[in-house]
């Protein structure tokens, strides 16, 4: 019999594993700029350490209040109940703008793997990246499950060549690995190096936004999780052992000269680079659809609780999906594109902090308020040792902004700081006016 709307078919294991793989990373492919902000052996360390500061306490959070909650709306739902409906307005306000600050990155990231086929592509930027947003947003339209295949096909694309790139460095490739270091890289350098790690690293929250759409989603979203965190962590290592073994020079791999595919063909030829560049642009397909999917049932929830225009909870006849929102989305993405890919990734990342600091908060709220409620996952940490754990990524937050906002580049740096900052700031008055409309809601 054909599965209706009313009751469409749920998210599986490896189906959710390969979204989550590309709402938090899709690859390497953007880490590019890491090796010349910090060479070699910052870029080992940075790999090595950041995602035990800024992503194992956010990796436990997410889990522990799914399992409290595995219910559509994810985050929003967890600040909501801890906190109250200003608070739950805030987060989603936060996570939805630098989301799309996020979904922008991908199509110009695109146009960077593209070049190597087609150098001219740059000079169409805005007509590619329109036709990679709106191509993705029918796909998210048609359903959650054509989101997760692609997925799982886009993965396969992805990890092959580095894995090509990997052995061809070590069986040819005569420098030694370096130590993992900081080598003398300077504040500023650490700082945003520290942007392009977290960056690469962030979105396991965002993943839980459609847990109502997921078959078992406690058991499924805990297995799904450590197997997308594994493979994350294992393709970015392998990918800066290659470029280390390899002996490139790292300003020959810079995002703006090419990127990874420079190193393919430095070590392969170019049936290499060529591979690389393919799996490049199946990356920020991937990354795109799957961020999208989250995104998109941000505003849904939040019109279900009257804090944005109800048209926002339309839903396709026929998919079931919030089609009005993913519409919205793409629409806001469409104009955000006009900006560079260092730009949007500082923007990204400040938005990002300030959400994720409200499901650390939301966290010990609930443990305070419903200690004895059923969780069948608990991170294994009293009150005190999780206000401990949370100033982990708190650390790895402040020193990224302080160190960009030090450097060289500075002046660039103030333009997307600023803008961030009035973002952030910008949740208030939209509550305030979101009160006028709504007298009768409570704070």
């Amino acid at each position: 019999m054909r599965q209706t709307s009313k009751n469409p078919p749920k998210l599986r294991l490896l189906h959710l594993a390969a979204i989550i793989f590309f709402t938090v990373s899709g690859g390497p492919y953007g880490l590019e700029s890491l090796f010349a902000e910090v060479g070699n052996h910052g870029a080992l360390l940075l790999l090595l350490v950041t995602p035990l500061l800024w992503d194992v306490p956010t990796i436990l959070t997410v889990l522990e209040l799914n399992s409290l909650m595995p219910i559509t709306g994810g985050y929003y739902q967890w600040v909501k109940h801890a906190l109250g409906i200003r608070w739950a307005f805030f987060e989603g306000w936060w996570t939805w703008l630098y989301t799309f600050c996020d979904l922008a990155i991908y199509p110009v990231l695109f146009i960077t793997y593209a070049a190597y086929f087609v150098p001219d592509i740059a000079h169409y930027k805005i007509p590619v990246c329109l036709a990679i947003i709106w191509s993705s947003a029918i796909l998210n339209i048609i359903g959650v499950i054509p989101v997760g295949r692609a997925s799982l096909i886009f993965s396969v694309c992805v990890l092959i060549p580095f894995l090509f790139a990997f052995g061809l460095a070590f069986q040819h490739g005569g420098a030694p690995i370096p130590a993992p270091s900081l080598n003398g890289a300077g504040y500023s350098s650490l700082g945003m190096g520290l942007y392009y790690v977290m960056w690469n690293f962030l979105g396991w929250d965002n993943a839980t936004t459609y847990a109502g759409e997921v078959n078992r989603p406690v058991r499924t979203y805990f297995i799904s999780v450590c197997i997308a965190f594994l493979i994350t962590l294992g393709i970015y290592f392998i990918a800066a052992l290659a470029v280390a073994r390899s002996g490139i020079s790292l300003e020959a791999i810079d995002i703006e000269k090419g990127g990874f595919p420079v190193l393919g063909a430095f070590v392969g030829g170019r049936w290499l680079g060529i591979l690389v560049a393919t799996g490049g642009m199946a990356s920020a397909l991937g990354l795109y659809s799957a961020v999208l999917l989250s995104v998109s049932r941000v505003p849904q929830v939040m019109a279900d609780d009257r804090l944005l225009p109800s048209f926002l909870c339309t839903r396709h006849p026929r998919f079931g999906t919030p089609y009005v929102s993913i519409i919205a989305s793409s629409v806001i993405v469409s104009v955000l594109i006009l900006f560079t890919f260092g730009d949007l990734v500082v923007m990204d990342i400040i938005l990002y902090g300030a959400g994720l600091s409200l499901e650390f908060i939301a966290l010990l709220i609930l443990r305070i308020k419903e200690p004895d409620r059923p969780r069948p996952f608990r991170i294994p940490l009293g009150r005190i040792g999780l206000g401990f754990l949370f100033l982990l990524p708190l650390a790895v937050y402040v020193l990224a902004l302080t160190g960009a906002i030090s450097s060289e580049s500075s002046g660039r740096m103030a333009v997307p700081v600023t803008l961030a900052i009035i973002l952030l700031l910008s949740a208030a008055p939209a509550w305030w006016l979101t009160r006028w409309r709504k007298p009768h809601m409570r704070s």
